[in-house]
C-alpha cells in the first residue's frame, strides 16, 4: 500500500465534492472516518467481508461515541457564539483541532485492525462504501456515488 490511511484520507478529502459528500453522509448517520477507511480498503483491493466491516465498526464505535462526537457537538454548539465572542473563537478552533486529531487516531486504529488483510484480492470499493454508509447511503446515494467515483480514481 503506497499510503497509510491518514495520508489517503487527506488526499481523498481534498478532492472536489468529497468534503460535502462525507458531511452529507455523516449527517445521515454514517461515520466519516469509517467511510474514508472503507474507501482506502476498497481502493487497495481488500476483499469485502461482513466480518471485516463488523470489526471496523466495533473499533470505531467506542472512540466515536466517547471522543469524536462530544468534541464535534461542543464545536457545533459554539459556532454562532464564537462569531460574536473573540475569546470563544480561539477555543472553538482548538476544539476543532482536537476533533481532527481524534479522527486521525481513529483512522490509525482502523488501519491497525486491517493491517494483515490481504491486498489486491478484489475490486470491492462499492461494497465497502455501501456497508460503511449504511442507511445514510441509501438516502444520500449521490453523496455515496461521489465518494465512490473519487476513490476509484485514487
Amino acid at each position: 500500500m503506497s499510503d497509510d490511511v491518514w495520508s489517503y484520507a487527506l488526499k481523498l478529502y481534498a478532492r472536489p465534492g468529497i468534503e460535502a459528500a462525507c458531511l452529507s453522509l455523516q449527517e445521515g448517520g454514517a461515520d466519516a472516518c469509517l467511510l474514508l477507511a472503507s474507501a482506502w480498503l476498497g481502493s487497495t483491493g481488500v476483499a469485502f467481508e461482513t466480518s471485516r466491516m463488523s470489526e471496523l465498526e466495533g473499533t470505531a464505535q467506542g472512540w466515536r461515541e466517547e471522543v469524536i462526537v462530544p468534541l464535534r457537538s461542543l464545536r457545533q454548539r459554539w459556532r454562532e457564539s464564537a462569531k460574536q465572542d473573540t475569546q470563544l473563537a480561539p477555543l472553538r478552533e482548538r476544539i476543532k483541532q482536537l476533533e481532527l486529531e481524534a479522527e486521525q487516531v481513529l483512522l490509525g486504529r482502523l488501519e491497525m485492525v486491517a493491517q494483515d488483510w490481504p491486498r489486491g484480492e478484489a475490486e470491492d470499493l462499492a461494497r465497502w462504501l455501501e456497508a460503511a454508509a449504511g442507511e445514510a447511503g441509501g438516502l444520500r446515494r449521490d453523496a455515496r456515488e461521489t465518494l465512490r467515483t473519487a476513490a476509484s480514481l485514487s
